[in-house]
Order: structure tokens, then C-alpha cells, then sequence
């Protein structure tokens, strides 16, 4: 990784604009704040195969931390910064970063260019002993988060993918990102790719309409990656001369309703496009014209992807877990995504459902038994069910009547980050079970049992 990022630096002239808030960045302005972040890095240790936790809000700073130290080497392991302190505490254990690399100061929810930051050595932390130089958490289905490694020619391989996709987002034009640059599609289609090709990156202050139509019309976008959400606040909101220099648009994360679609497209008089992937692959299909929908798109470039028992799957080359937690999701060169799904005659990618309890919330994935083991560890709670119907709904047995609804609520704020809250909690005596002793999780028969 090192000397691919070394090489992206180096691509473009000094005076080409990179990133674009209430400031701008050029590519020549980069080199700089890159260079001086990876020496303060080496002056505090971090080197070749150093763990690094990077713990900063999206900001013009976190992708100069990532890119400084993927210079030097190390293995970037991406942290949400809105998470719990027992979130966090459950992914050191899993990463065993030796480095933290976190914010000072009050973090709020809008984007700023710069943070002040800390770099904190960790006694436990161990270095990197594979080849996987970005590392990011997902959802299990044990309710433990799963660590997932890229290696570079992962990345690579993705990065290619989208500068050879139809339609994808061009040298010289400008995309407003929508898209949380702690994740997947953030670094990559984000920020690398626009890297390699020359974009222009700009970020609203916050996701809400009157900010991004704001920050689309100052800079004049030509291209605007998000997710549904973002494109149905737009729909509620149309401002056609906002968007005139808007070209194409395409969502990702999860799918796009289609009342959202059409919603949108009657609004602005163009259809937003679908991305497909998942955190262990990247990418892997794109139609960003979205004419086939309820299709995702084809497969992009040398992705070779099947529908295998209902199920998609994917061909990788190595397990992308780096811990086994005993769910078998990769066997004989096949990623199983837990997607359902279908091809098409013309080999479109149609989605189905999930297969299993992960679950997504506003374009996050969530896993309703992670939910259930938050819950499980209040001492007066003896028994929960997460269940999902459009919301994040819980159930839980309480052997006391001293229990409230808003007890459950706070603490669920301790444990979990927003957007894994329930938005409905009930608490019963007991929950039902099966013939055999099995907690229910139909919502019909939880529901009858209030």
C-alpha cells in the first residue's frame, strides 16, 4: 500500500483541487500535510506493519491520517468515531491496535476540515502479522463485530473497477460525497478513486437537504454518491436549480426503495443509480444510470460473482475474516454475502432480502443479536428478542416489574451506537417460546403477548 498511495500522490499537478468544504485542497497541498503527519507518526514510533487505530470524524484530517500512514506502511484499522466506549473497547480487543490516533476537543456531528489530534501507544497492541493494510468492523451473526482486512491488491483491484465502470465520476469533475469516509465506499470510491482519477471531493457540512443542495449549487457538482436516505430528504426538498450541474447520482449501503427512486427522479428529472457491495469485497456491482432497477447493475470489471442456494456469493482468493468466529461464511474460494439474490437474463444482479439477522438502519449494518446481547447484560433483564419490520423493535423478559421502557432506552444509549437504538421496546414478564423451548422471534407472536 505504501507504494501505491506514494504513486497517487505523485499523479497530479500541485495546483489541482482535491477537496473542497469551506476551503480547498489541492493535490500539491496534500503532499504537504501528508508528509508532515507521517513524520510526526515516525517520531512516535509508527513504522512498516505498525497497528493503527484511526479514531477521527470525517475531515480533511482523518484522509491525510489515513494516507500518512498508509506512506509509512501501517495498517490502518478504521474506527467509528460516534461509537460507545463498549463498542470501542470490544474492537481494540479484536484489533489490538498498538497505536490510537483520536480527535481532541468537542466532536459534533457536522464536517470540519481540521481536528487537533493524539496519538496514543497501546501496552497491549500487537503489529500487523498479514498482508491486510485497512482493517473494518462489520455486524456478526454471533453478536461479536467482525474484523475484516483488504490488502492492497484488493483495493487496487476495486479502484480499477470503478475508473473502468460506465458512467463513473471523471477526472475534472467535482462529486459531492455523501458517503462516511470511515467506510468502504468513503476511502475507496472516495478517496481513492478520486485520487487516481483526478475528482474534485466535496463535503456538505451535514447530510440533511438544505446542506447538501447548498453544497452542490456553491460548487457546482457534477456527480453525488450517498445513500437512500440522502436522496429521499432530497426528494422531500426539490430544488432543481441546485442540482442543474448534477449529471448522475448513485446510492449505496442498502437498497433503494423504489418509491425513494421515483420520488427522486420526478423531483429532479433524472433517476439515481445503485452501487452493490459489501465491507469483505468492495464494489461489486454499479448501474449509476439505475435503469435496472429493481436490478443492481452488472458485475463490475473482473468481479466474479454467482447465486449459489438462493444465496450471492462471491469469489475471493483468501478469507477476508481475520478471526474466526466459527460462522462459516468462506469455503473453497467462495464469499457467501448472506445476500439472497437472483441474475437476470442479461446478468443483472437482482437483490432479495438478507438471509440472516443483519439487518441495515439508515445505510448501517446492524445485527439484531448484537442488539439482544446489549440488552441481556442489564441485570434485570432475563431474556430479549431484537426483531425488524422497517424498525428496529425489542422485546424483553424482566423477572421484576421495576423495569421501564426508558431504563431499557438508557441503557442502550451506554452500549450502542444511535443507530442501532430500538425504536420501540416492550418489557414483559416473559417472552413467548416455542413447543420446544425456543424464544420466538415472530413479530406477530411477540406482538400478541403485549
Amino acid at each position: 500500500m505504501r507504494d501505491y498511495v506514494t504513486e497517487l500522490l505523485r499523479r497530479h499537478g500541485d495546483d489541482v483541487p482535491l477537496f473542497s468544504h469551506h476551503h480547498t485542497v489541492t493535490h500539491g497541498d496534500l503532499r504537504a500535510s501528508v508528509a508532515a503527519e507521517a513524520a510526526l507518526f515516525a517520531a512516535a514510533g509508527v513504522g512498516a506493519d505498525s497497528n493503527v487505530a484511526v479514531q477521527v470524524p470525517p475531515s480533511f484530517t482523518q484522509l491525510e491520517v489515513v494516507l500518512a500512514l498508509w506512506t509509512l506502511g501501517a495498517r490502518v484499522v478504521s474506527f467509528d468515531h460516534r461509537f460507545t466506549r463498549a463498542e470501542r473497547e470490544v474492537e481494540h480487543a479484536l484489533a489490538r491496535p498498538q497505536f490510537v490516533v483520536r480527535a481532541t476537543g468537542h466532536v459534533g456531528g457536522a464536517f470540519r476540515e481540521r481536528y487537533e489530534l493524539v496519538t496514543e501507544r497501546r501496552p497491549d497492541g500487537v503489529p500487523a502479522t498479514t498482508r491486510h493494510r485497512l482493517v473494518q468492523f462489520s455486524s456478526g451473526s454471533t453478536g461479536t463485530p467482525k474484523i475484516i482486512g483488504r490488502d492492497t491488491a484488493s483495493l487496487v483491484r476495486e479502484v480499477e473497477r470503478f475508473a473502468a465502470a460506465e458512467g463513473m465520476v471523471r477526472g475534472g469533475e467535482r462529486l459531492l460525497l455523501l458517503n462516511n469516509t470511515a467506510y468502504s465506499f468513503g476511502l475507496v470510491g472516495g478517496l481513492l478513486h478520486s485520487l487516481a482519477q483526478g475528482v474534485h471531493l466535496v463535503f456538505p457540512r451535514q447530510g440533511t437537504a438544505a446542506d447538501v443542495l447548498r453544497a452542490a449549487a456553491a460548487h457546482e457538482v457534477h456527480f453525488i454518491t450517498g445513500q437512500p436516505f440522502h436522496f429521499a430528504r432530497l426528494a422531500e426538498h426539490p430544488d432543481r436549480a441546485a442540482l442543474r450541474t448534477v449529471r448522475a447520482a448513485f446510492s449505496g449501503a442498502e437498497l433503494m426503495p423504489p418509491e425513494v427512486a421515483d420520488r427522486f427522479a420526478s423531483a429532479y428529472g433524472f433517476r439515481v443509480g445503485e452501487c452493490f457491495g459489501t465491507t469483505e469485497t468492495g464494489a461489486l456491482t454499479l448501474d449509476v444510470a439505475g435503469t435496472t432497477r429493481p436490478a443492481v447493475g452488472r458485475p463490475l470489471g473482473d468481479t466474479r460473482l454467482r447465486v449459489r442456494d438462493g444465496l450471492v456469493e462471491v469469489a475471493l482468493e483468501d478469507s477476508p475474516y481475520l478471526r474466526d468466529d466459527g460462522v462459516v461464511r468462506y469455503a473453497d474460494g467462495w464469499f457467501r454475502t448472506g445476500d439472497r439474490g437472483e441474475l437476470d437474463a442479461r446478468g443483472n444482479l437482482r437483490l432479495l432480502g438478507r438471509s440472516d439477522s443483519l439487518v441495515i438502519v439508515r445505510g448501517q449494518m446492524v445485527d439484531l443479536t448484537e442488539v439482544e446481547a446489549a440488552l441481556r447484560r442489564h441485570p434485570r433483564v432475563a431474556e430479549a428478542i431484537a426483531v425488524y419490520d422497517g424498525r428496529v423493535e425489542v422485546y424483553v423478559g424482566a423477572e421484576s416489574d421495576t423495569l421501564s421502557t426508558e431504563d431499557v432506552a438508557r441503557w442502550c444509549r451506554e452500549l450502542l451506537v444511535e443507530y442501532k437504538h430500538p425504536q420501540r421496546i416492550h418489557v414483559l414478564r416473559t417472552l413467548p417460546r416455542t413447543a420446544n423451548g425456543k424464544l420466538l422471534r415472530d413479530p406477530k407472536a411477540l406482538a400478541a403477548a403485549r
